[in-house]
Formats: C-alpha cells, structure tokens, sequence
C-alpha cells in the first residue's frame, strides 16, 4: 500500500461510540479532518462531545447522518476519504432477539459499510474493530487454544445465537469483512480485535459501554462481598484509539491484532481501585466462591448462566499481544491507572457516589 495522506480526511463510523469518540479526538489533535458518521447528528445528547472535540482543533469534526442497516448513507460520509474506520457495532449482552439487535446489524453493517468503500475510489484502508470475542467466547478457550493462550490464528468457534451471541455477531461481521477484501482490490483491511475495554468516557452520561456497568458493579456495593474471579483480558480505551490510528497510518500493517493488556479478572479489576477508593465506596475485595455463583449467580443475572460460571470463573485468560506491540508500536498503560480514570470519570459525572 502507497503512504497515506494525512491531509486527506478520515471516515469514523459511529462515531460518538465509547472507543470512536477516542480515536475521534486523537485524529483531530493530529491535526486530521474527521468525517464523523453518526445515526442522528441532531441529537446533542449523544454528538455534543463531537462537535466540542472539533472546536479544539487542529483538526476538524464535521457529522454525517448514517446507519448500519441503511444502503448507501455512509458514501457522503467517506467521500474524498483514504482511510475508513468502522467502529460502529451494536455491545449490549442483555437482548431478547439476538439475530435482529446484534447479528444483523453487525454483518450486514459491515458489509454496507465495506460496499461503500469499494464505490469510493478514493478510499485505500479500512480499520476495522472487531474484538477478541471473534477470537474466543469463554476463559475456558483459552486453555484449549495452542499454547494455552490466544492468538490472532485462533477463531471463535463456540459461540452461537443462543449461546453469547454478542460474540457470535463480532465474529460474523468479522468474517464477512475477509470474504469482502478478497472481491476487490482497491483497499486493504487492518483488524483491531481488543479484549474487555475499560477507561474514561468521553461522554459518560450517555456512553452505553458495558465497561460503565462493569465500574458501577464494583463501586455501588452490589461485589461488596466479593468478585467473580472471571478471567478477562483488559485494555484502556485510549490506547486502544491509539492502535486503531497506527493501524491505519502505518504502512506495514496487515491482518488482525489482538489489542489488550492484561490478563486479569474481576477481583483483581476491583482490587486495583482499593488504594485510591476503597475508604470511600464498598469495593470488592476477595473472590466469590465458585460454587456459591454456581447457586445464586442464575437468580441474580440472567447472563450467568450455570455454563457460562463453569466456563469462565477461576479460569485463567490469556493471550498475545506482541505482534500488535511490535507492528503499531504501541504501549499500554497500567491497569490501576485505566481502572482510576474510569472510576473517577463517572464520580466525576455524577453515576457513582460513596456507598460506605
């Protein structure tokens, strides 16, 4: 692929999203032109934040109307663009139709957006976010891949529409975008795939992120008397943003990357909080027995089934970031400092407040 030209704008779909507002910020503090693809640019509950990130500059945000399953509406959006980023994908784990609010809108999404590209001549790259659940469903994975740990080789293969069909839609979209790359040849396809994002949101009040409702778990008393010791991987936003633009800006980069820090779980999430917070709010600070969430976790959460308990708690995560480290050249930072900054992000806007 020829060098990009950083003068030329960029294209961000759904955009005022919990990890595209990063990246959106970062592009403009490059002095970049973002094309900011959004369903309703009107409502400033959701792109007041977007319009404010353009204000500071050096770059630029100018909104489009888009959306996933709208043939054709992201083409204004990416005219005059070489680099696309597709962010925009429905996260939420609590669905009654998982076809209709998940599956649907991420591949066939996917391939509106890519479809776009192709009639766009001027476009060479897409970025796109897929995520480490189009790698693996459960902890329990981990150990059965090579190695015990996860790899940008490894596909998830156990996940289904009844059975973490968050995962299942990642994977889908996914892999509609390879068969799409291989039908054309004007652009090229840079895969991000993170682990479990967590850090401050640009937009706290209205971000639908599950990472908000992983924070308010742990600081509004509800794990006071402990975590799961659910294995995940963790990787801040910001650095995820971070990968996302040496994705697209370095000319080397090719194929997936799994985008994550640490490998971690639930009880060392909150134990990460204890220094700075825990004389203030109920954090947790030791591991629920397994057989104890094995009982009661199926009355308290539908989405802790019995299987998803056996597959997930007191499993270790694991997987490889190094190709991503090597390629993007990125860093991460600590997990106590992605942890605090969150914590106090939503402190800050006024979604936690001191249970003790």
């Amino acid at each position: 692929m020829k060098e990009l030209n950083k003068n030329n704008p960029v294209c961000v779909t759904g955009a005022n999203g919990y990890v595209a507002s990063w990246i959106v910020k970062k592009l403009v503090e490059q002095g970049i032109n973002v094309h900011a693809a959004v369903r309703n640019p009107s409502n400033m509950n959701k792109v007041g934040h977007l319009i404010e990130i353009g204000k500071l500059g050096p770059g630029s945000v100018t909104l489009f109307k888009s959306d996933l399953l709208e043939q054709g509406s992201y083409e204004n959006a990416m005219k005059g663009c070489e680099v696309v980023f597709h962010t925009a994908s429905p996260f939420t784990l609590d669905v009654t139709d998982p076809q209709k609010q998940l599956v649907d809108p991420a591949v066939k999404g996917t391939e509106n957006v890519l479809h776009s590209a192709s009639k766009t001549p001027t476009v060479k790259r897409i970025v796109l976010t897929s995520s480490c659940a189009a790698i693996y469903t459960d902890a329990v994975d981990c150990a059965k891949a090579p190695r015990g740990v996860l790899t940008e080789d490894v596909w998830n293969t156990t996940a289904s529409l009844t059975y973490q069909p968050y995962s299942y839609s990642k994977t889908m979209a996914e892999k509609k975008a390879w068969e799409l790359v291989e039908l054309q040849n004007q652009w090229d396809l840079v895969v991000m795939n993170p682990s479990f994002v967590m850090g401050p949101s640009l937009n706290p009040k209205y971000s639908t992120s599950e990472s908000t409702n992983v924070l308010k778990m742990l600081g509004n008393g509800e794990m006071k008397m402990g975590a799961p010791k659910m294995g995940v991987g963790v990787i801040d936003v910001r650095d995820l943003a971070d990968a996302h633009i040496a994705g697209a800006f370095t000319k080397e980069a090719k194929g997936r990357h799994i985008i994550s820090a640490h490998n971690t779980n639930y009880v060392e999430m909150g134990r990460s909080l204890l220094p700075k917070y825990g004389q203030s709010f109920a954090l947790p600070k030791k591991a629920l027995p397994k057989w104890l969430l094995l009982l009661v976790g199926p009355m308290v959460n539908s989405l802790f089934t019995r299987k998803f308990i056996k597959n997930n708690v007191n499993i270790e995560w694991k997987a490889d970031h190094s190709k991503a480290k090597k390629e993007l050249g990125i860093s991460f930072r600590s997990l106590q400092e992605t942890m605090e900054d969150g914590f106090q992000n939503l402190i800050d806007a006024g979604m936690l407040a001191n249970k003790k």
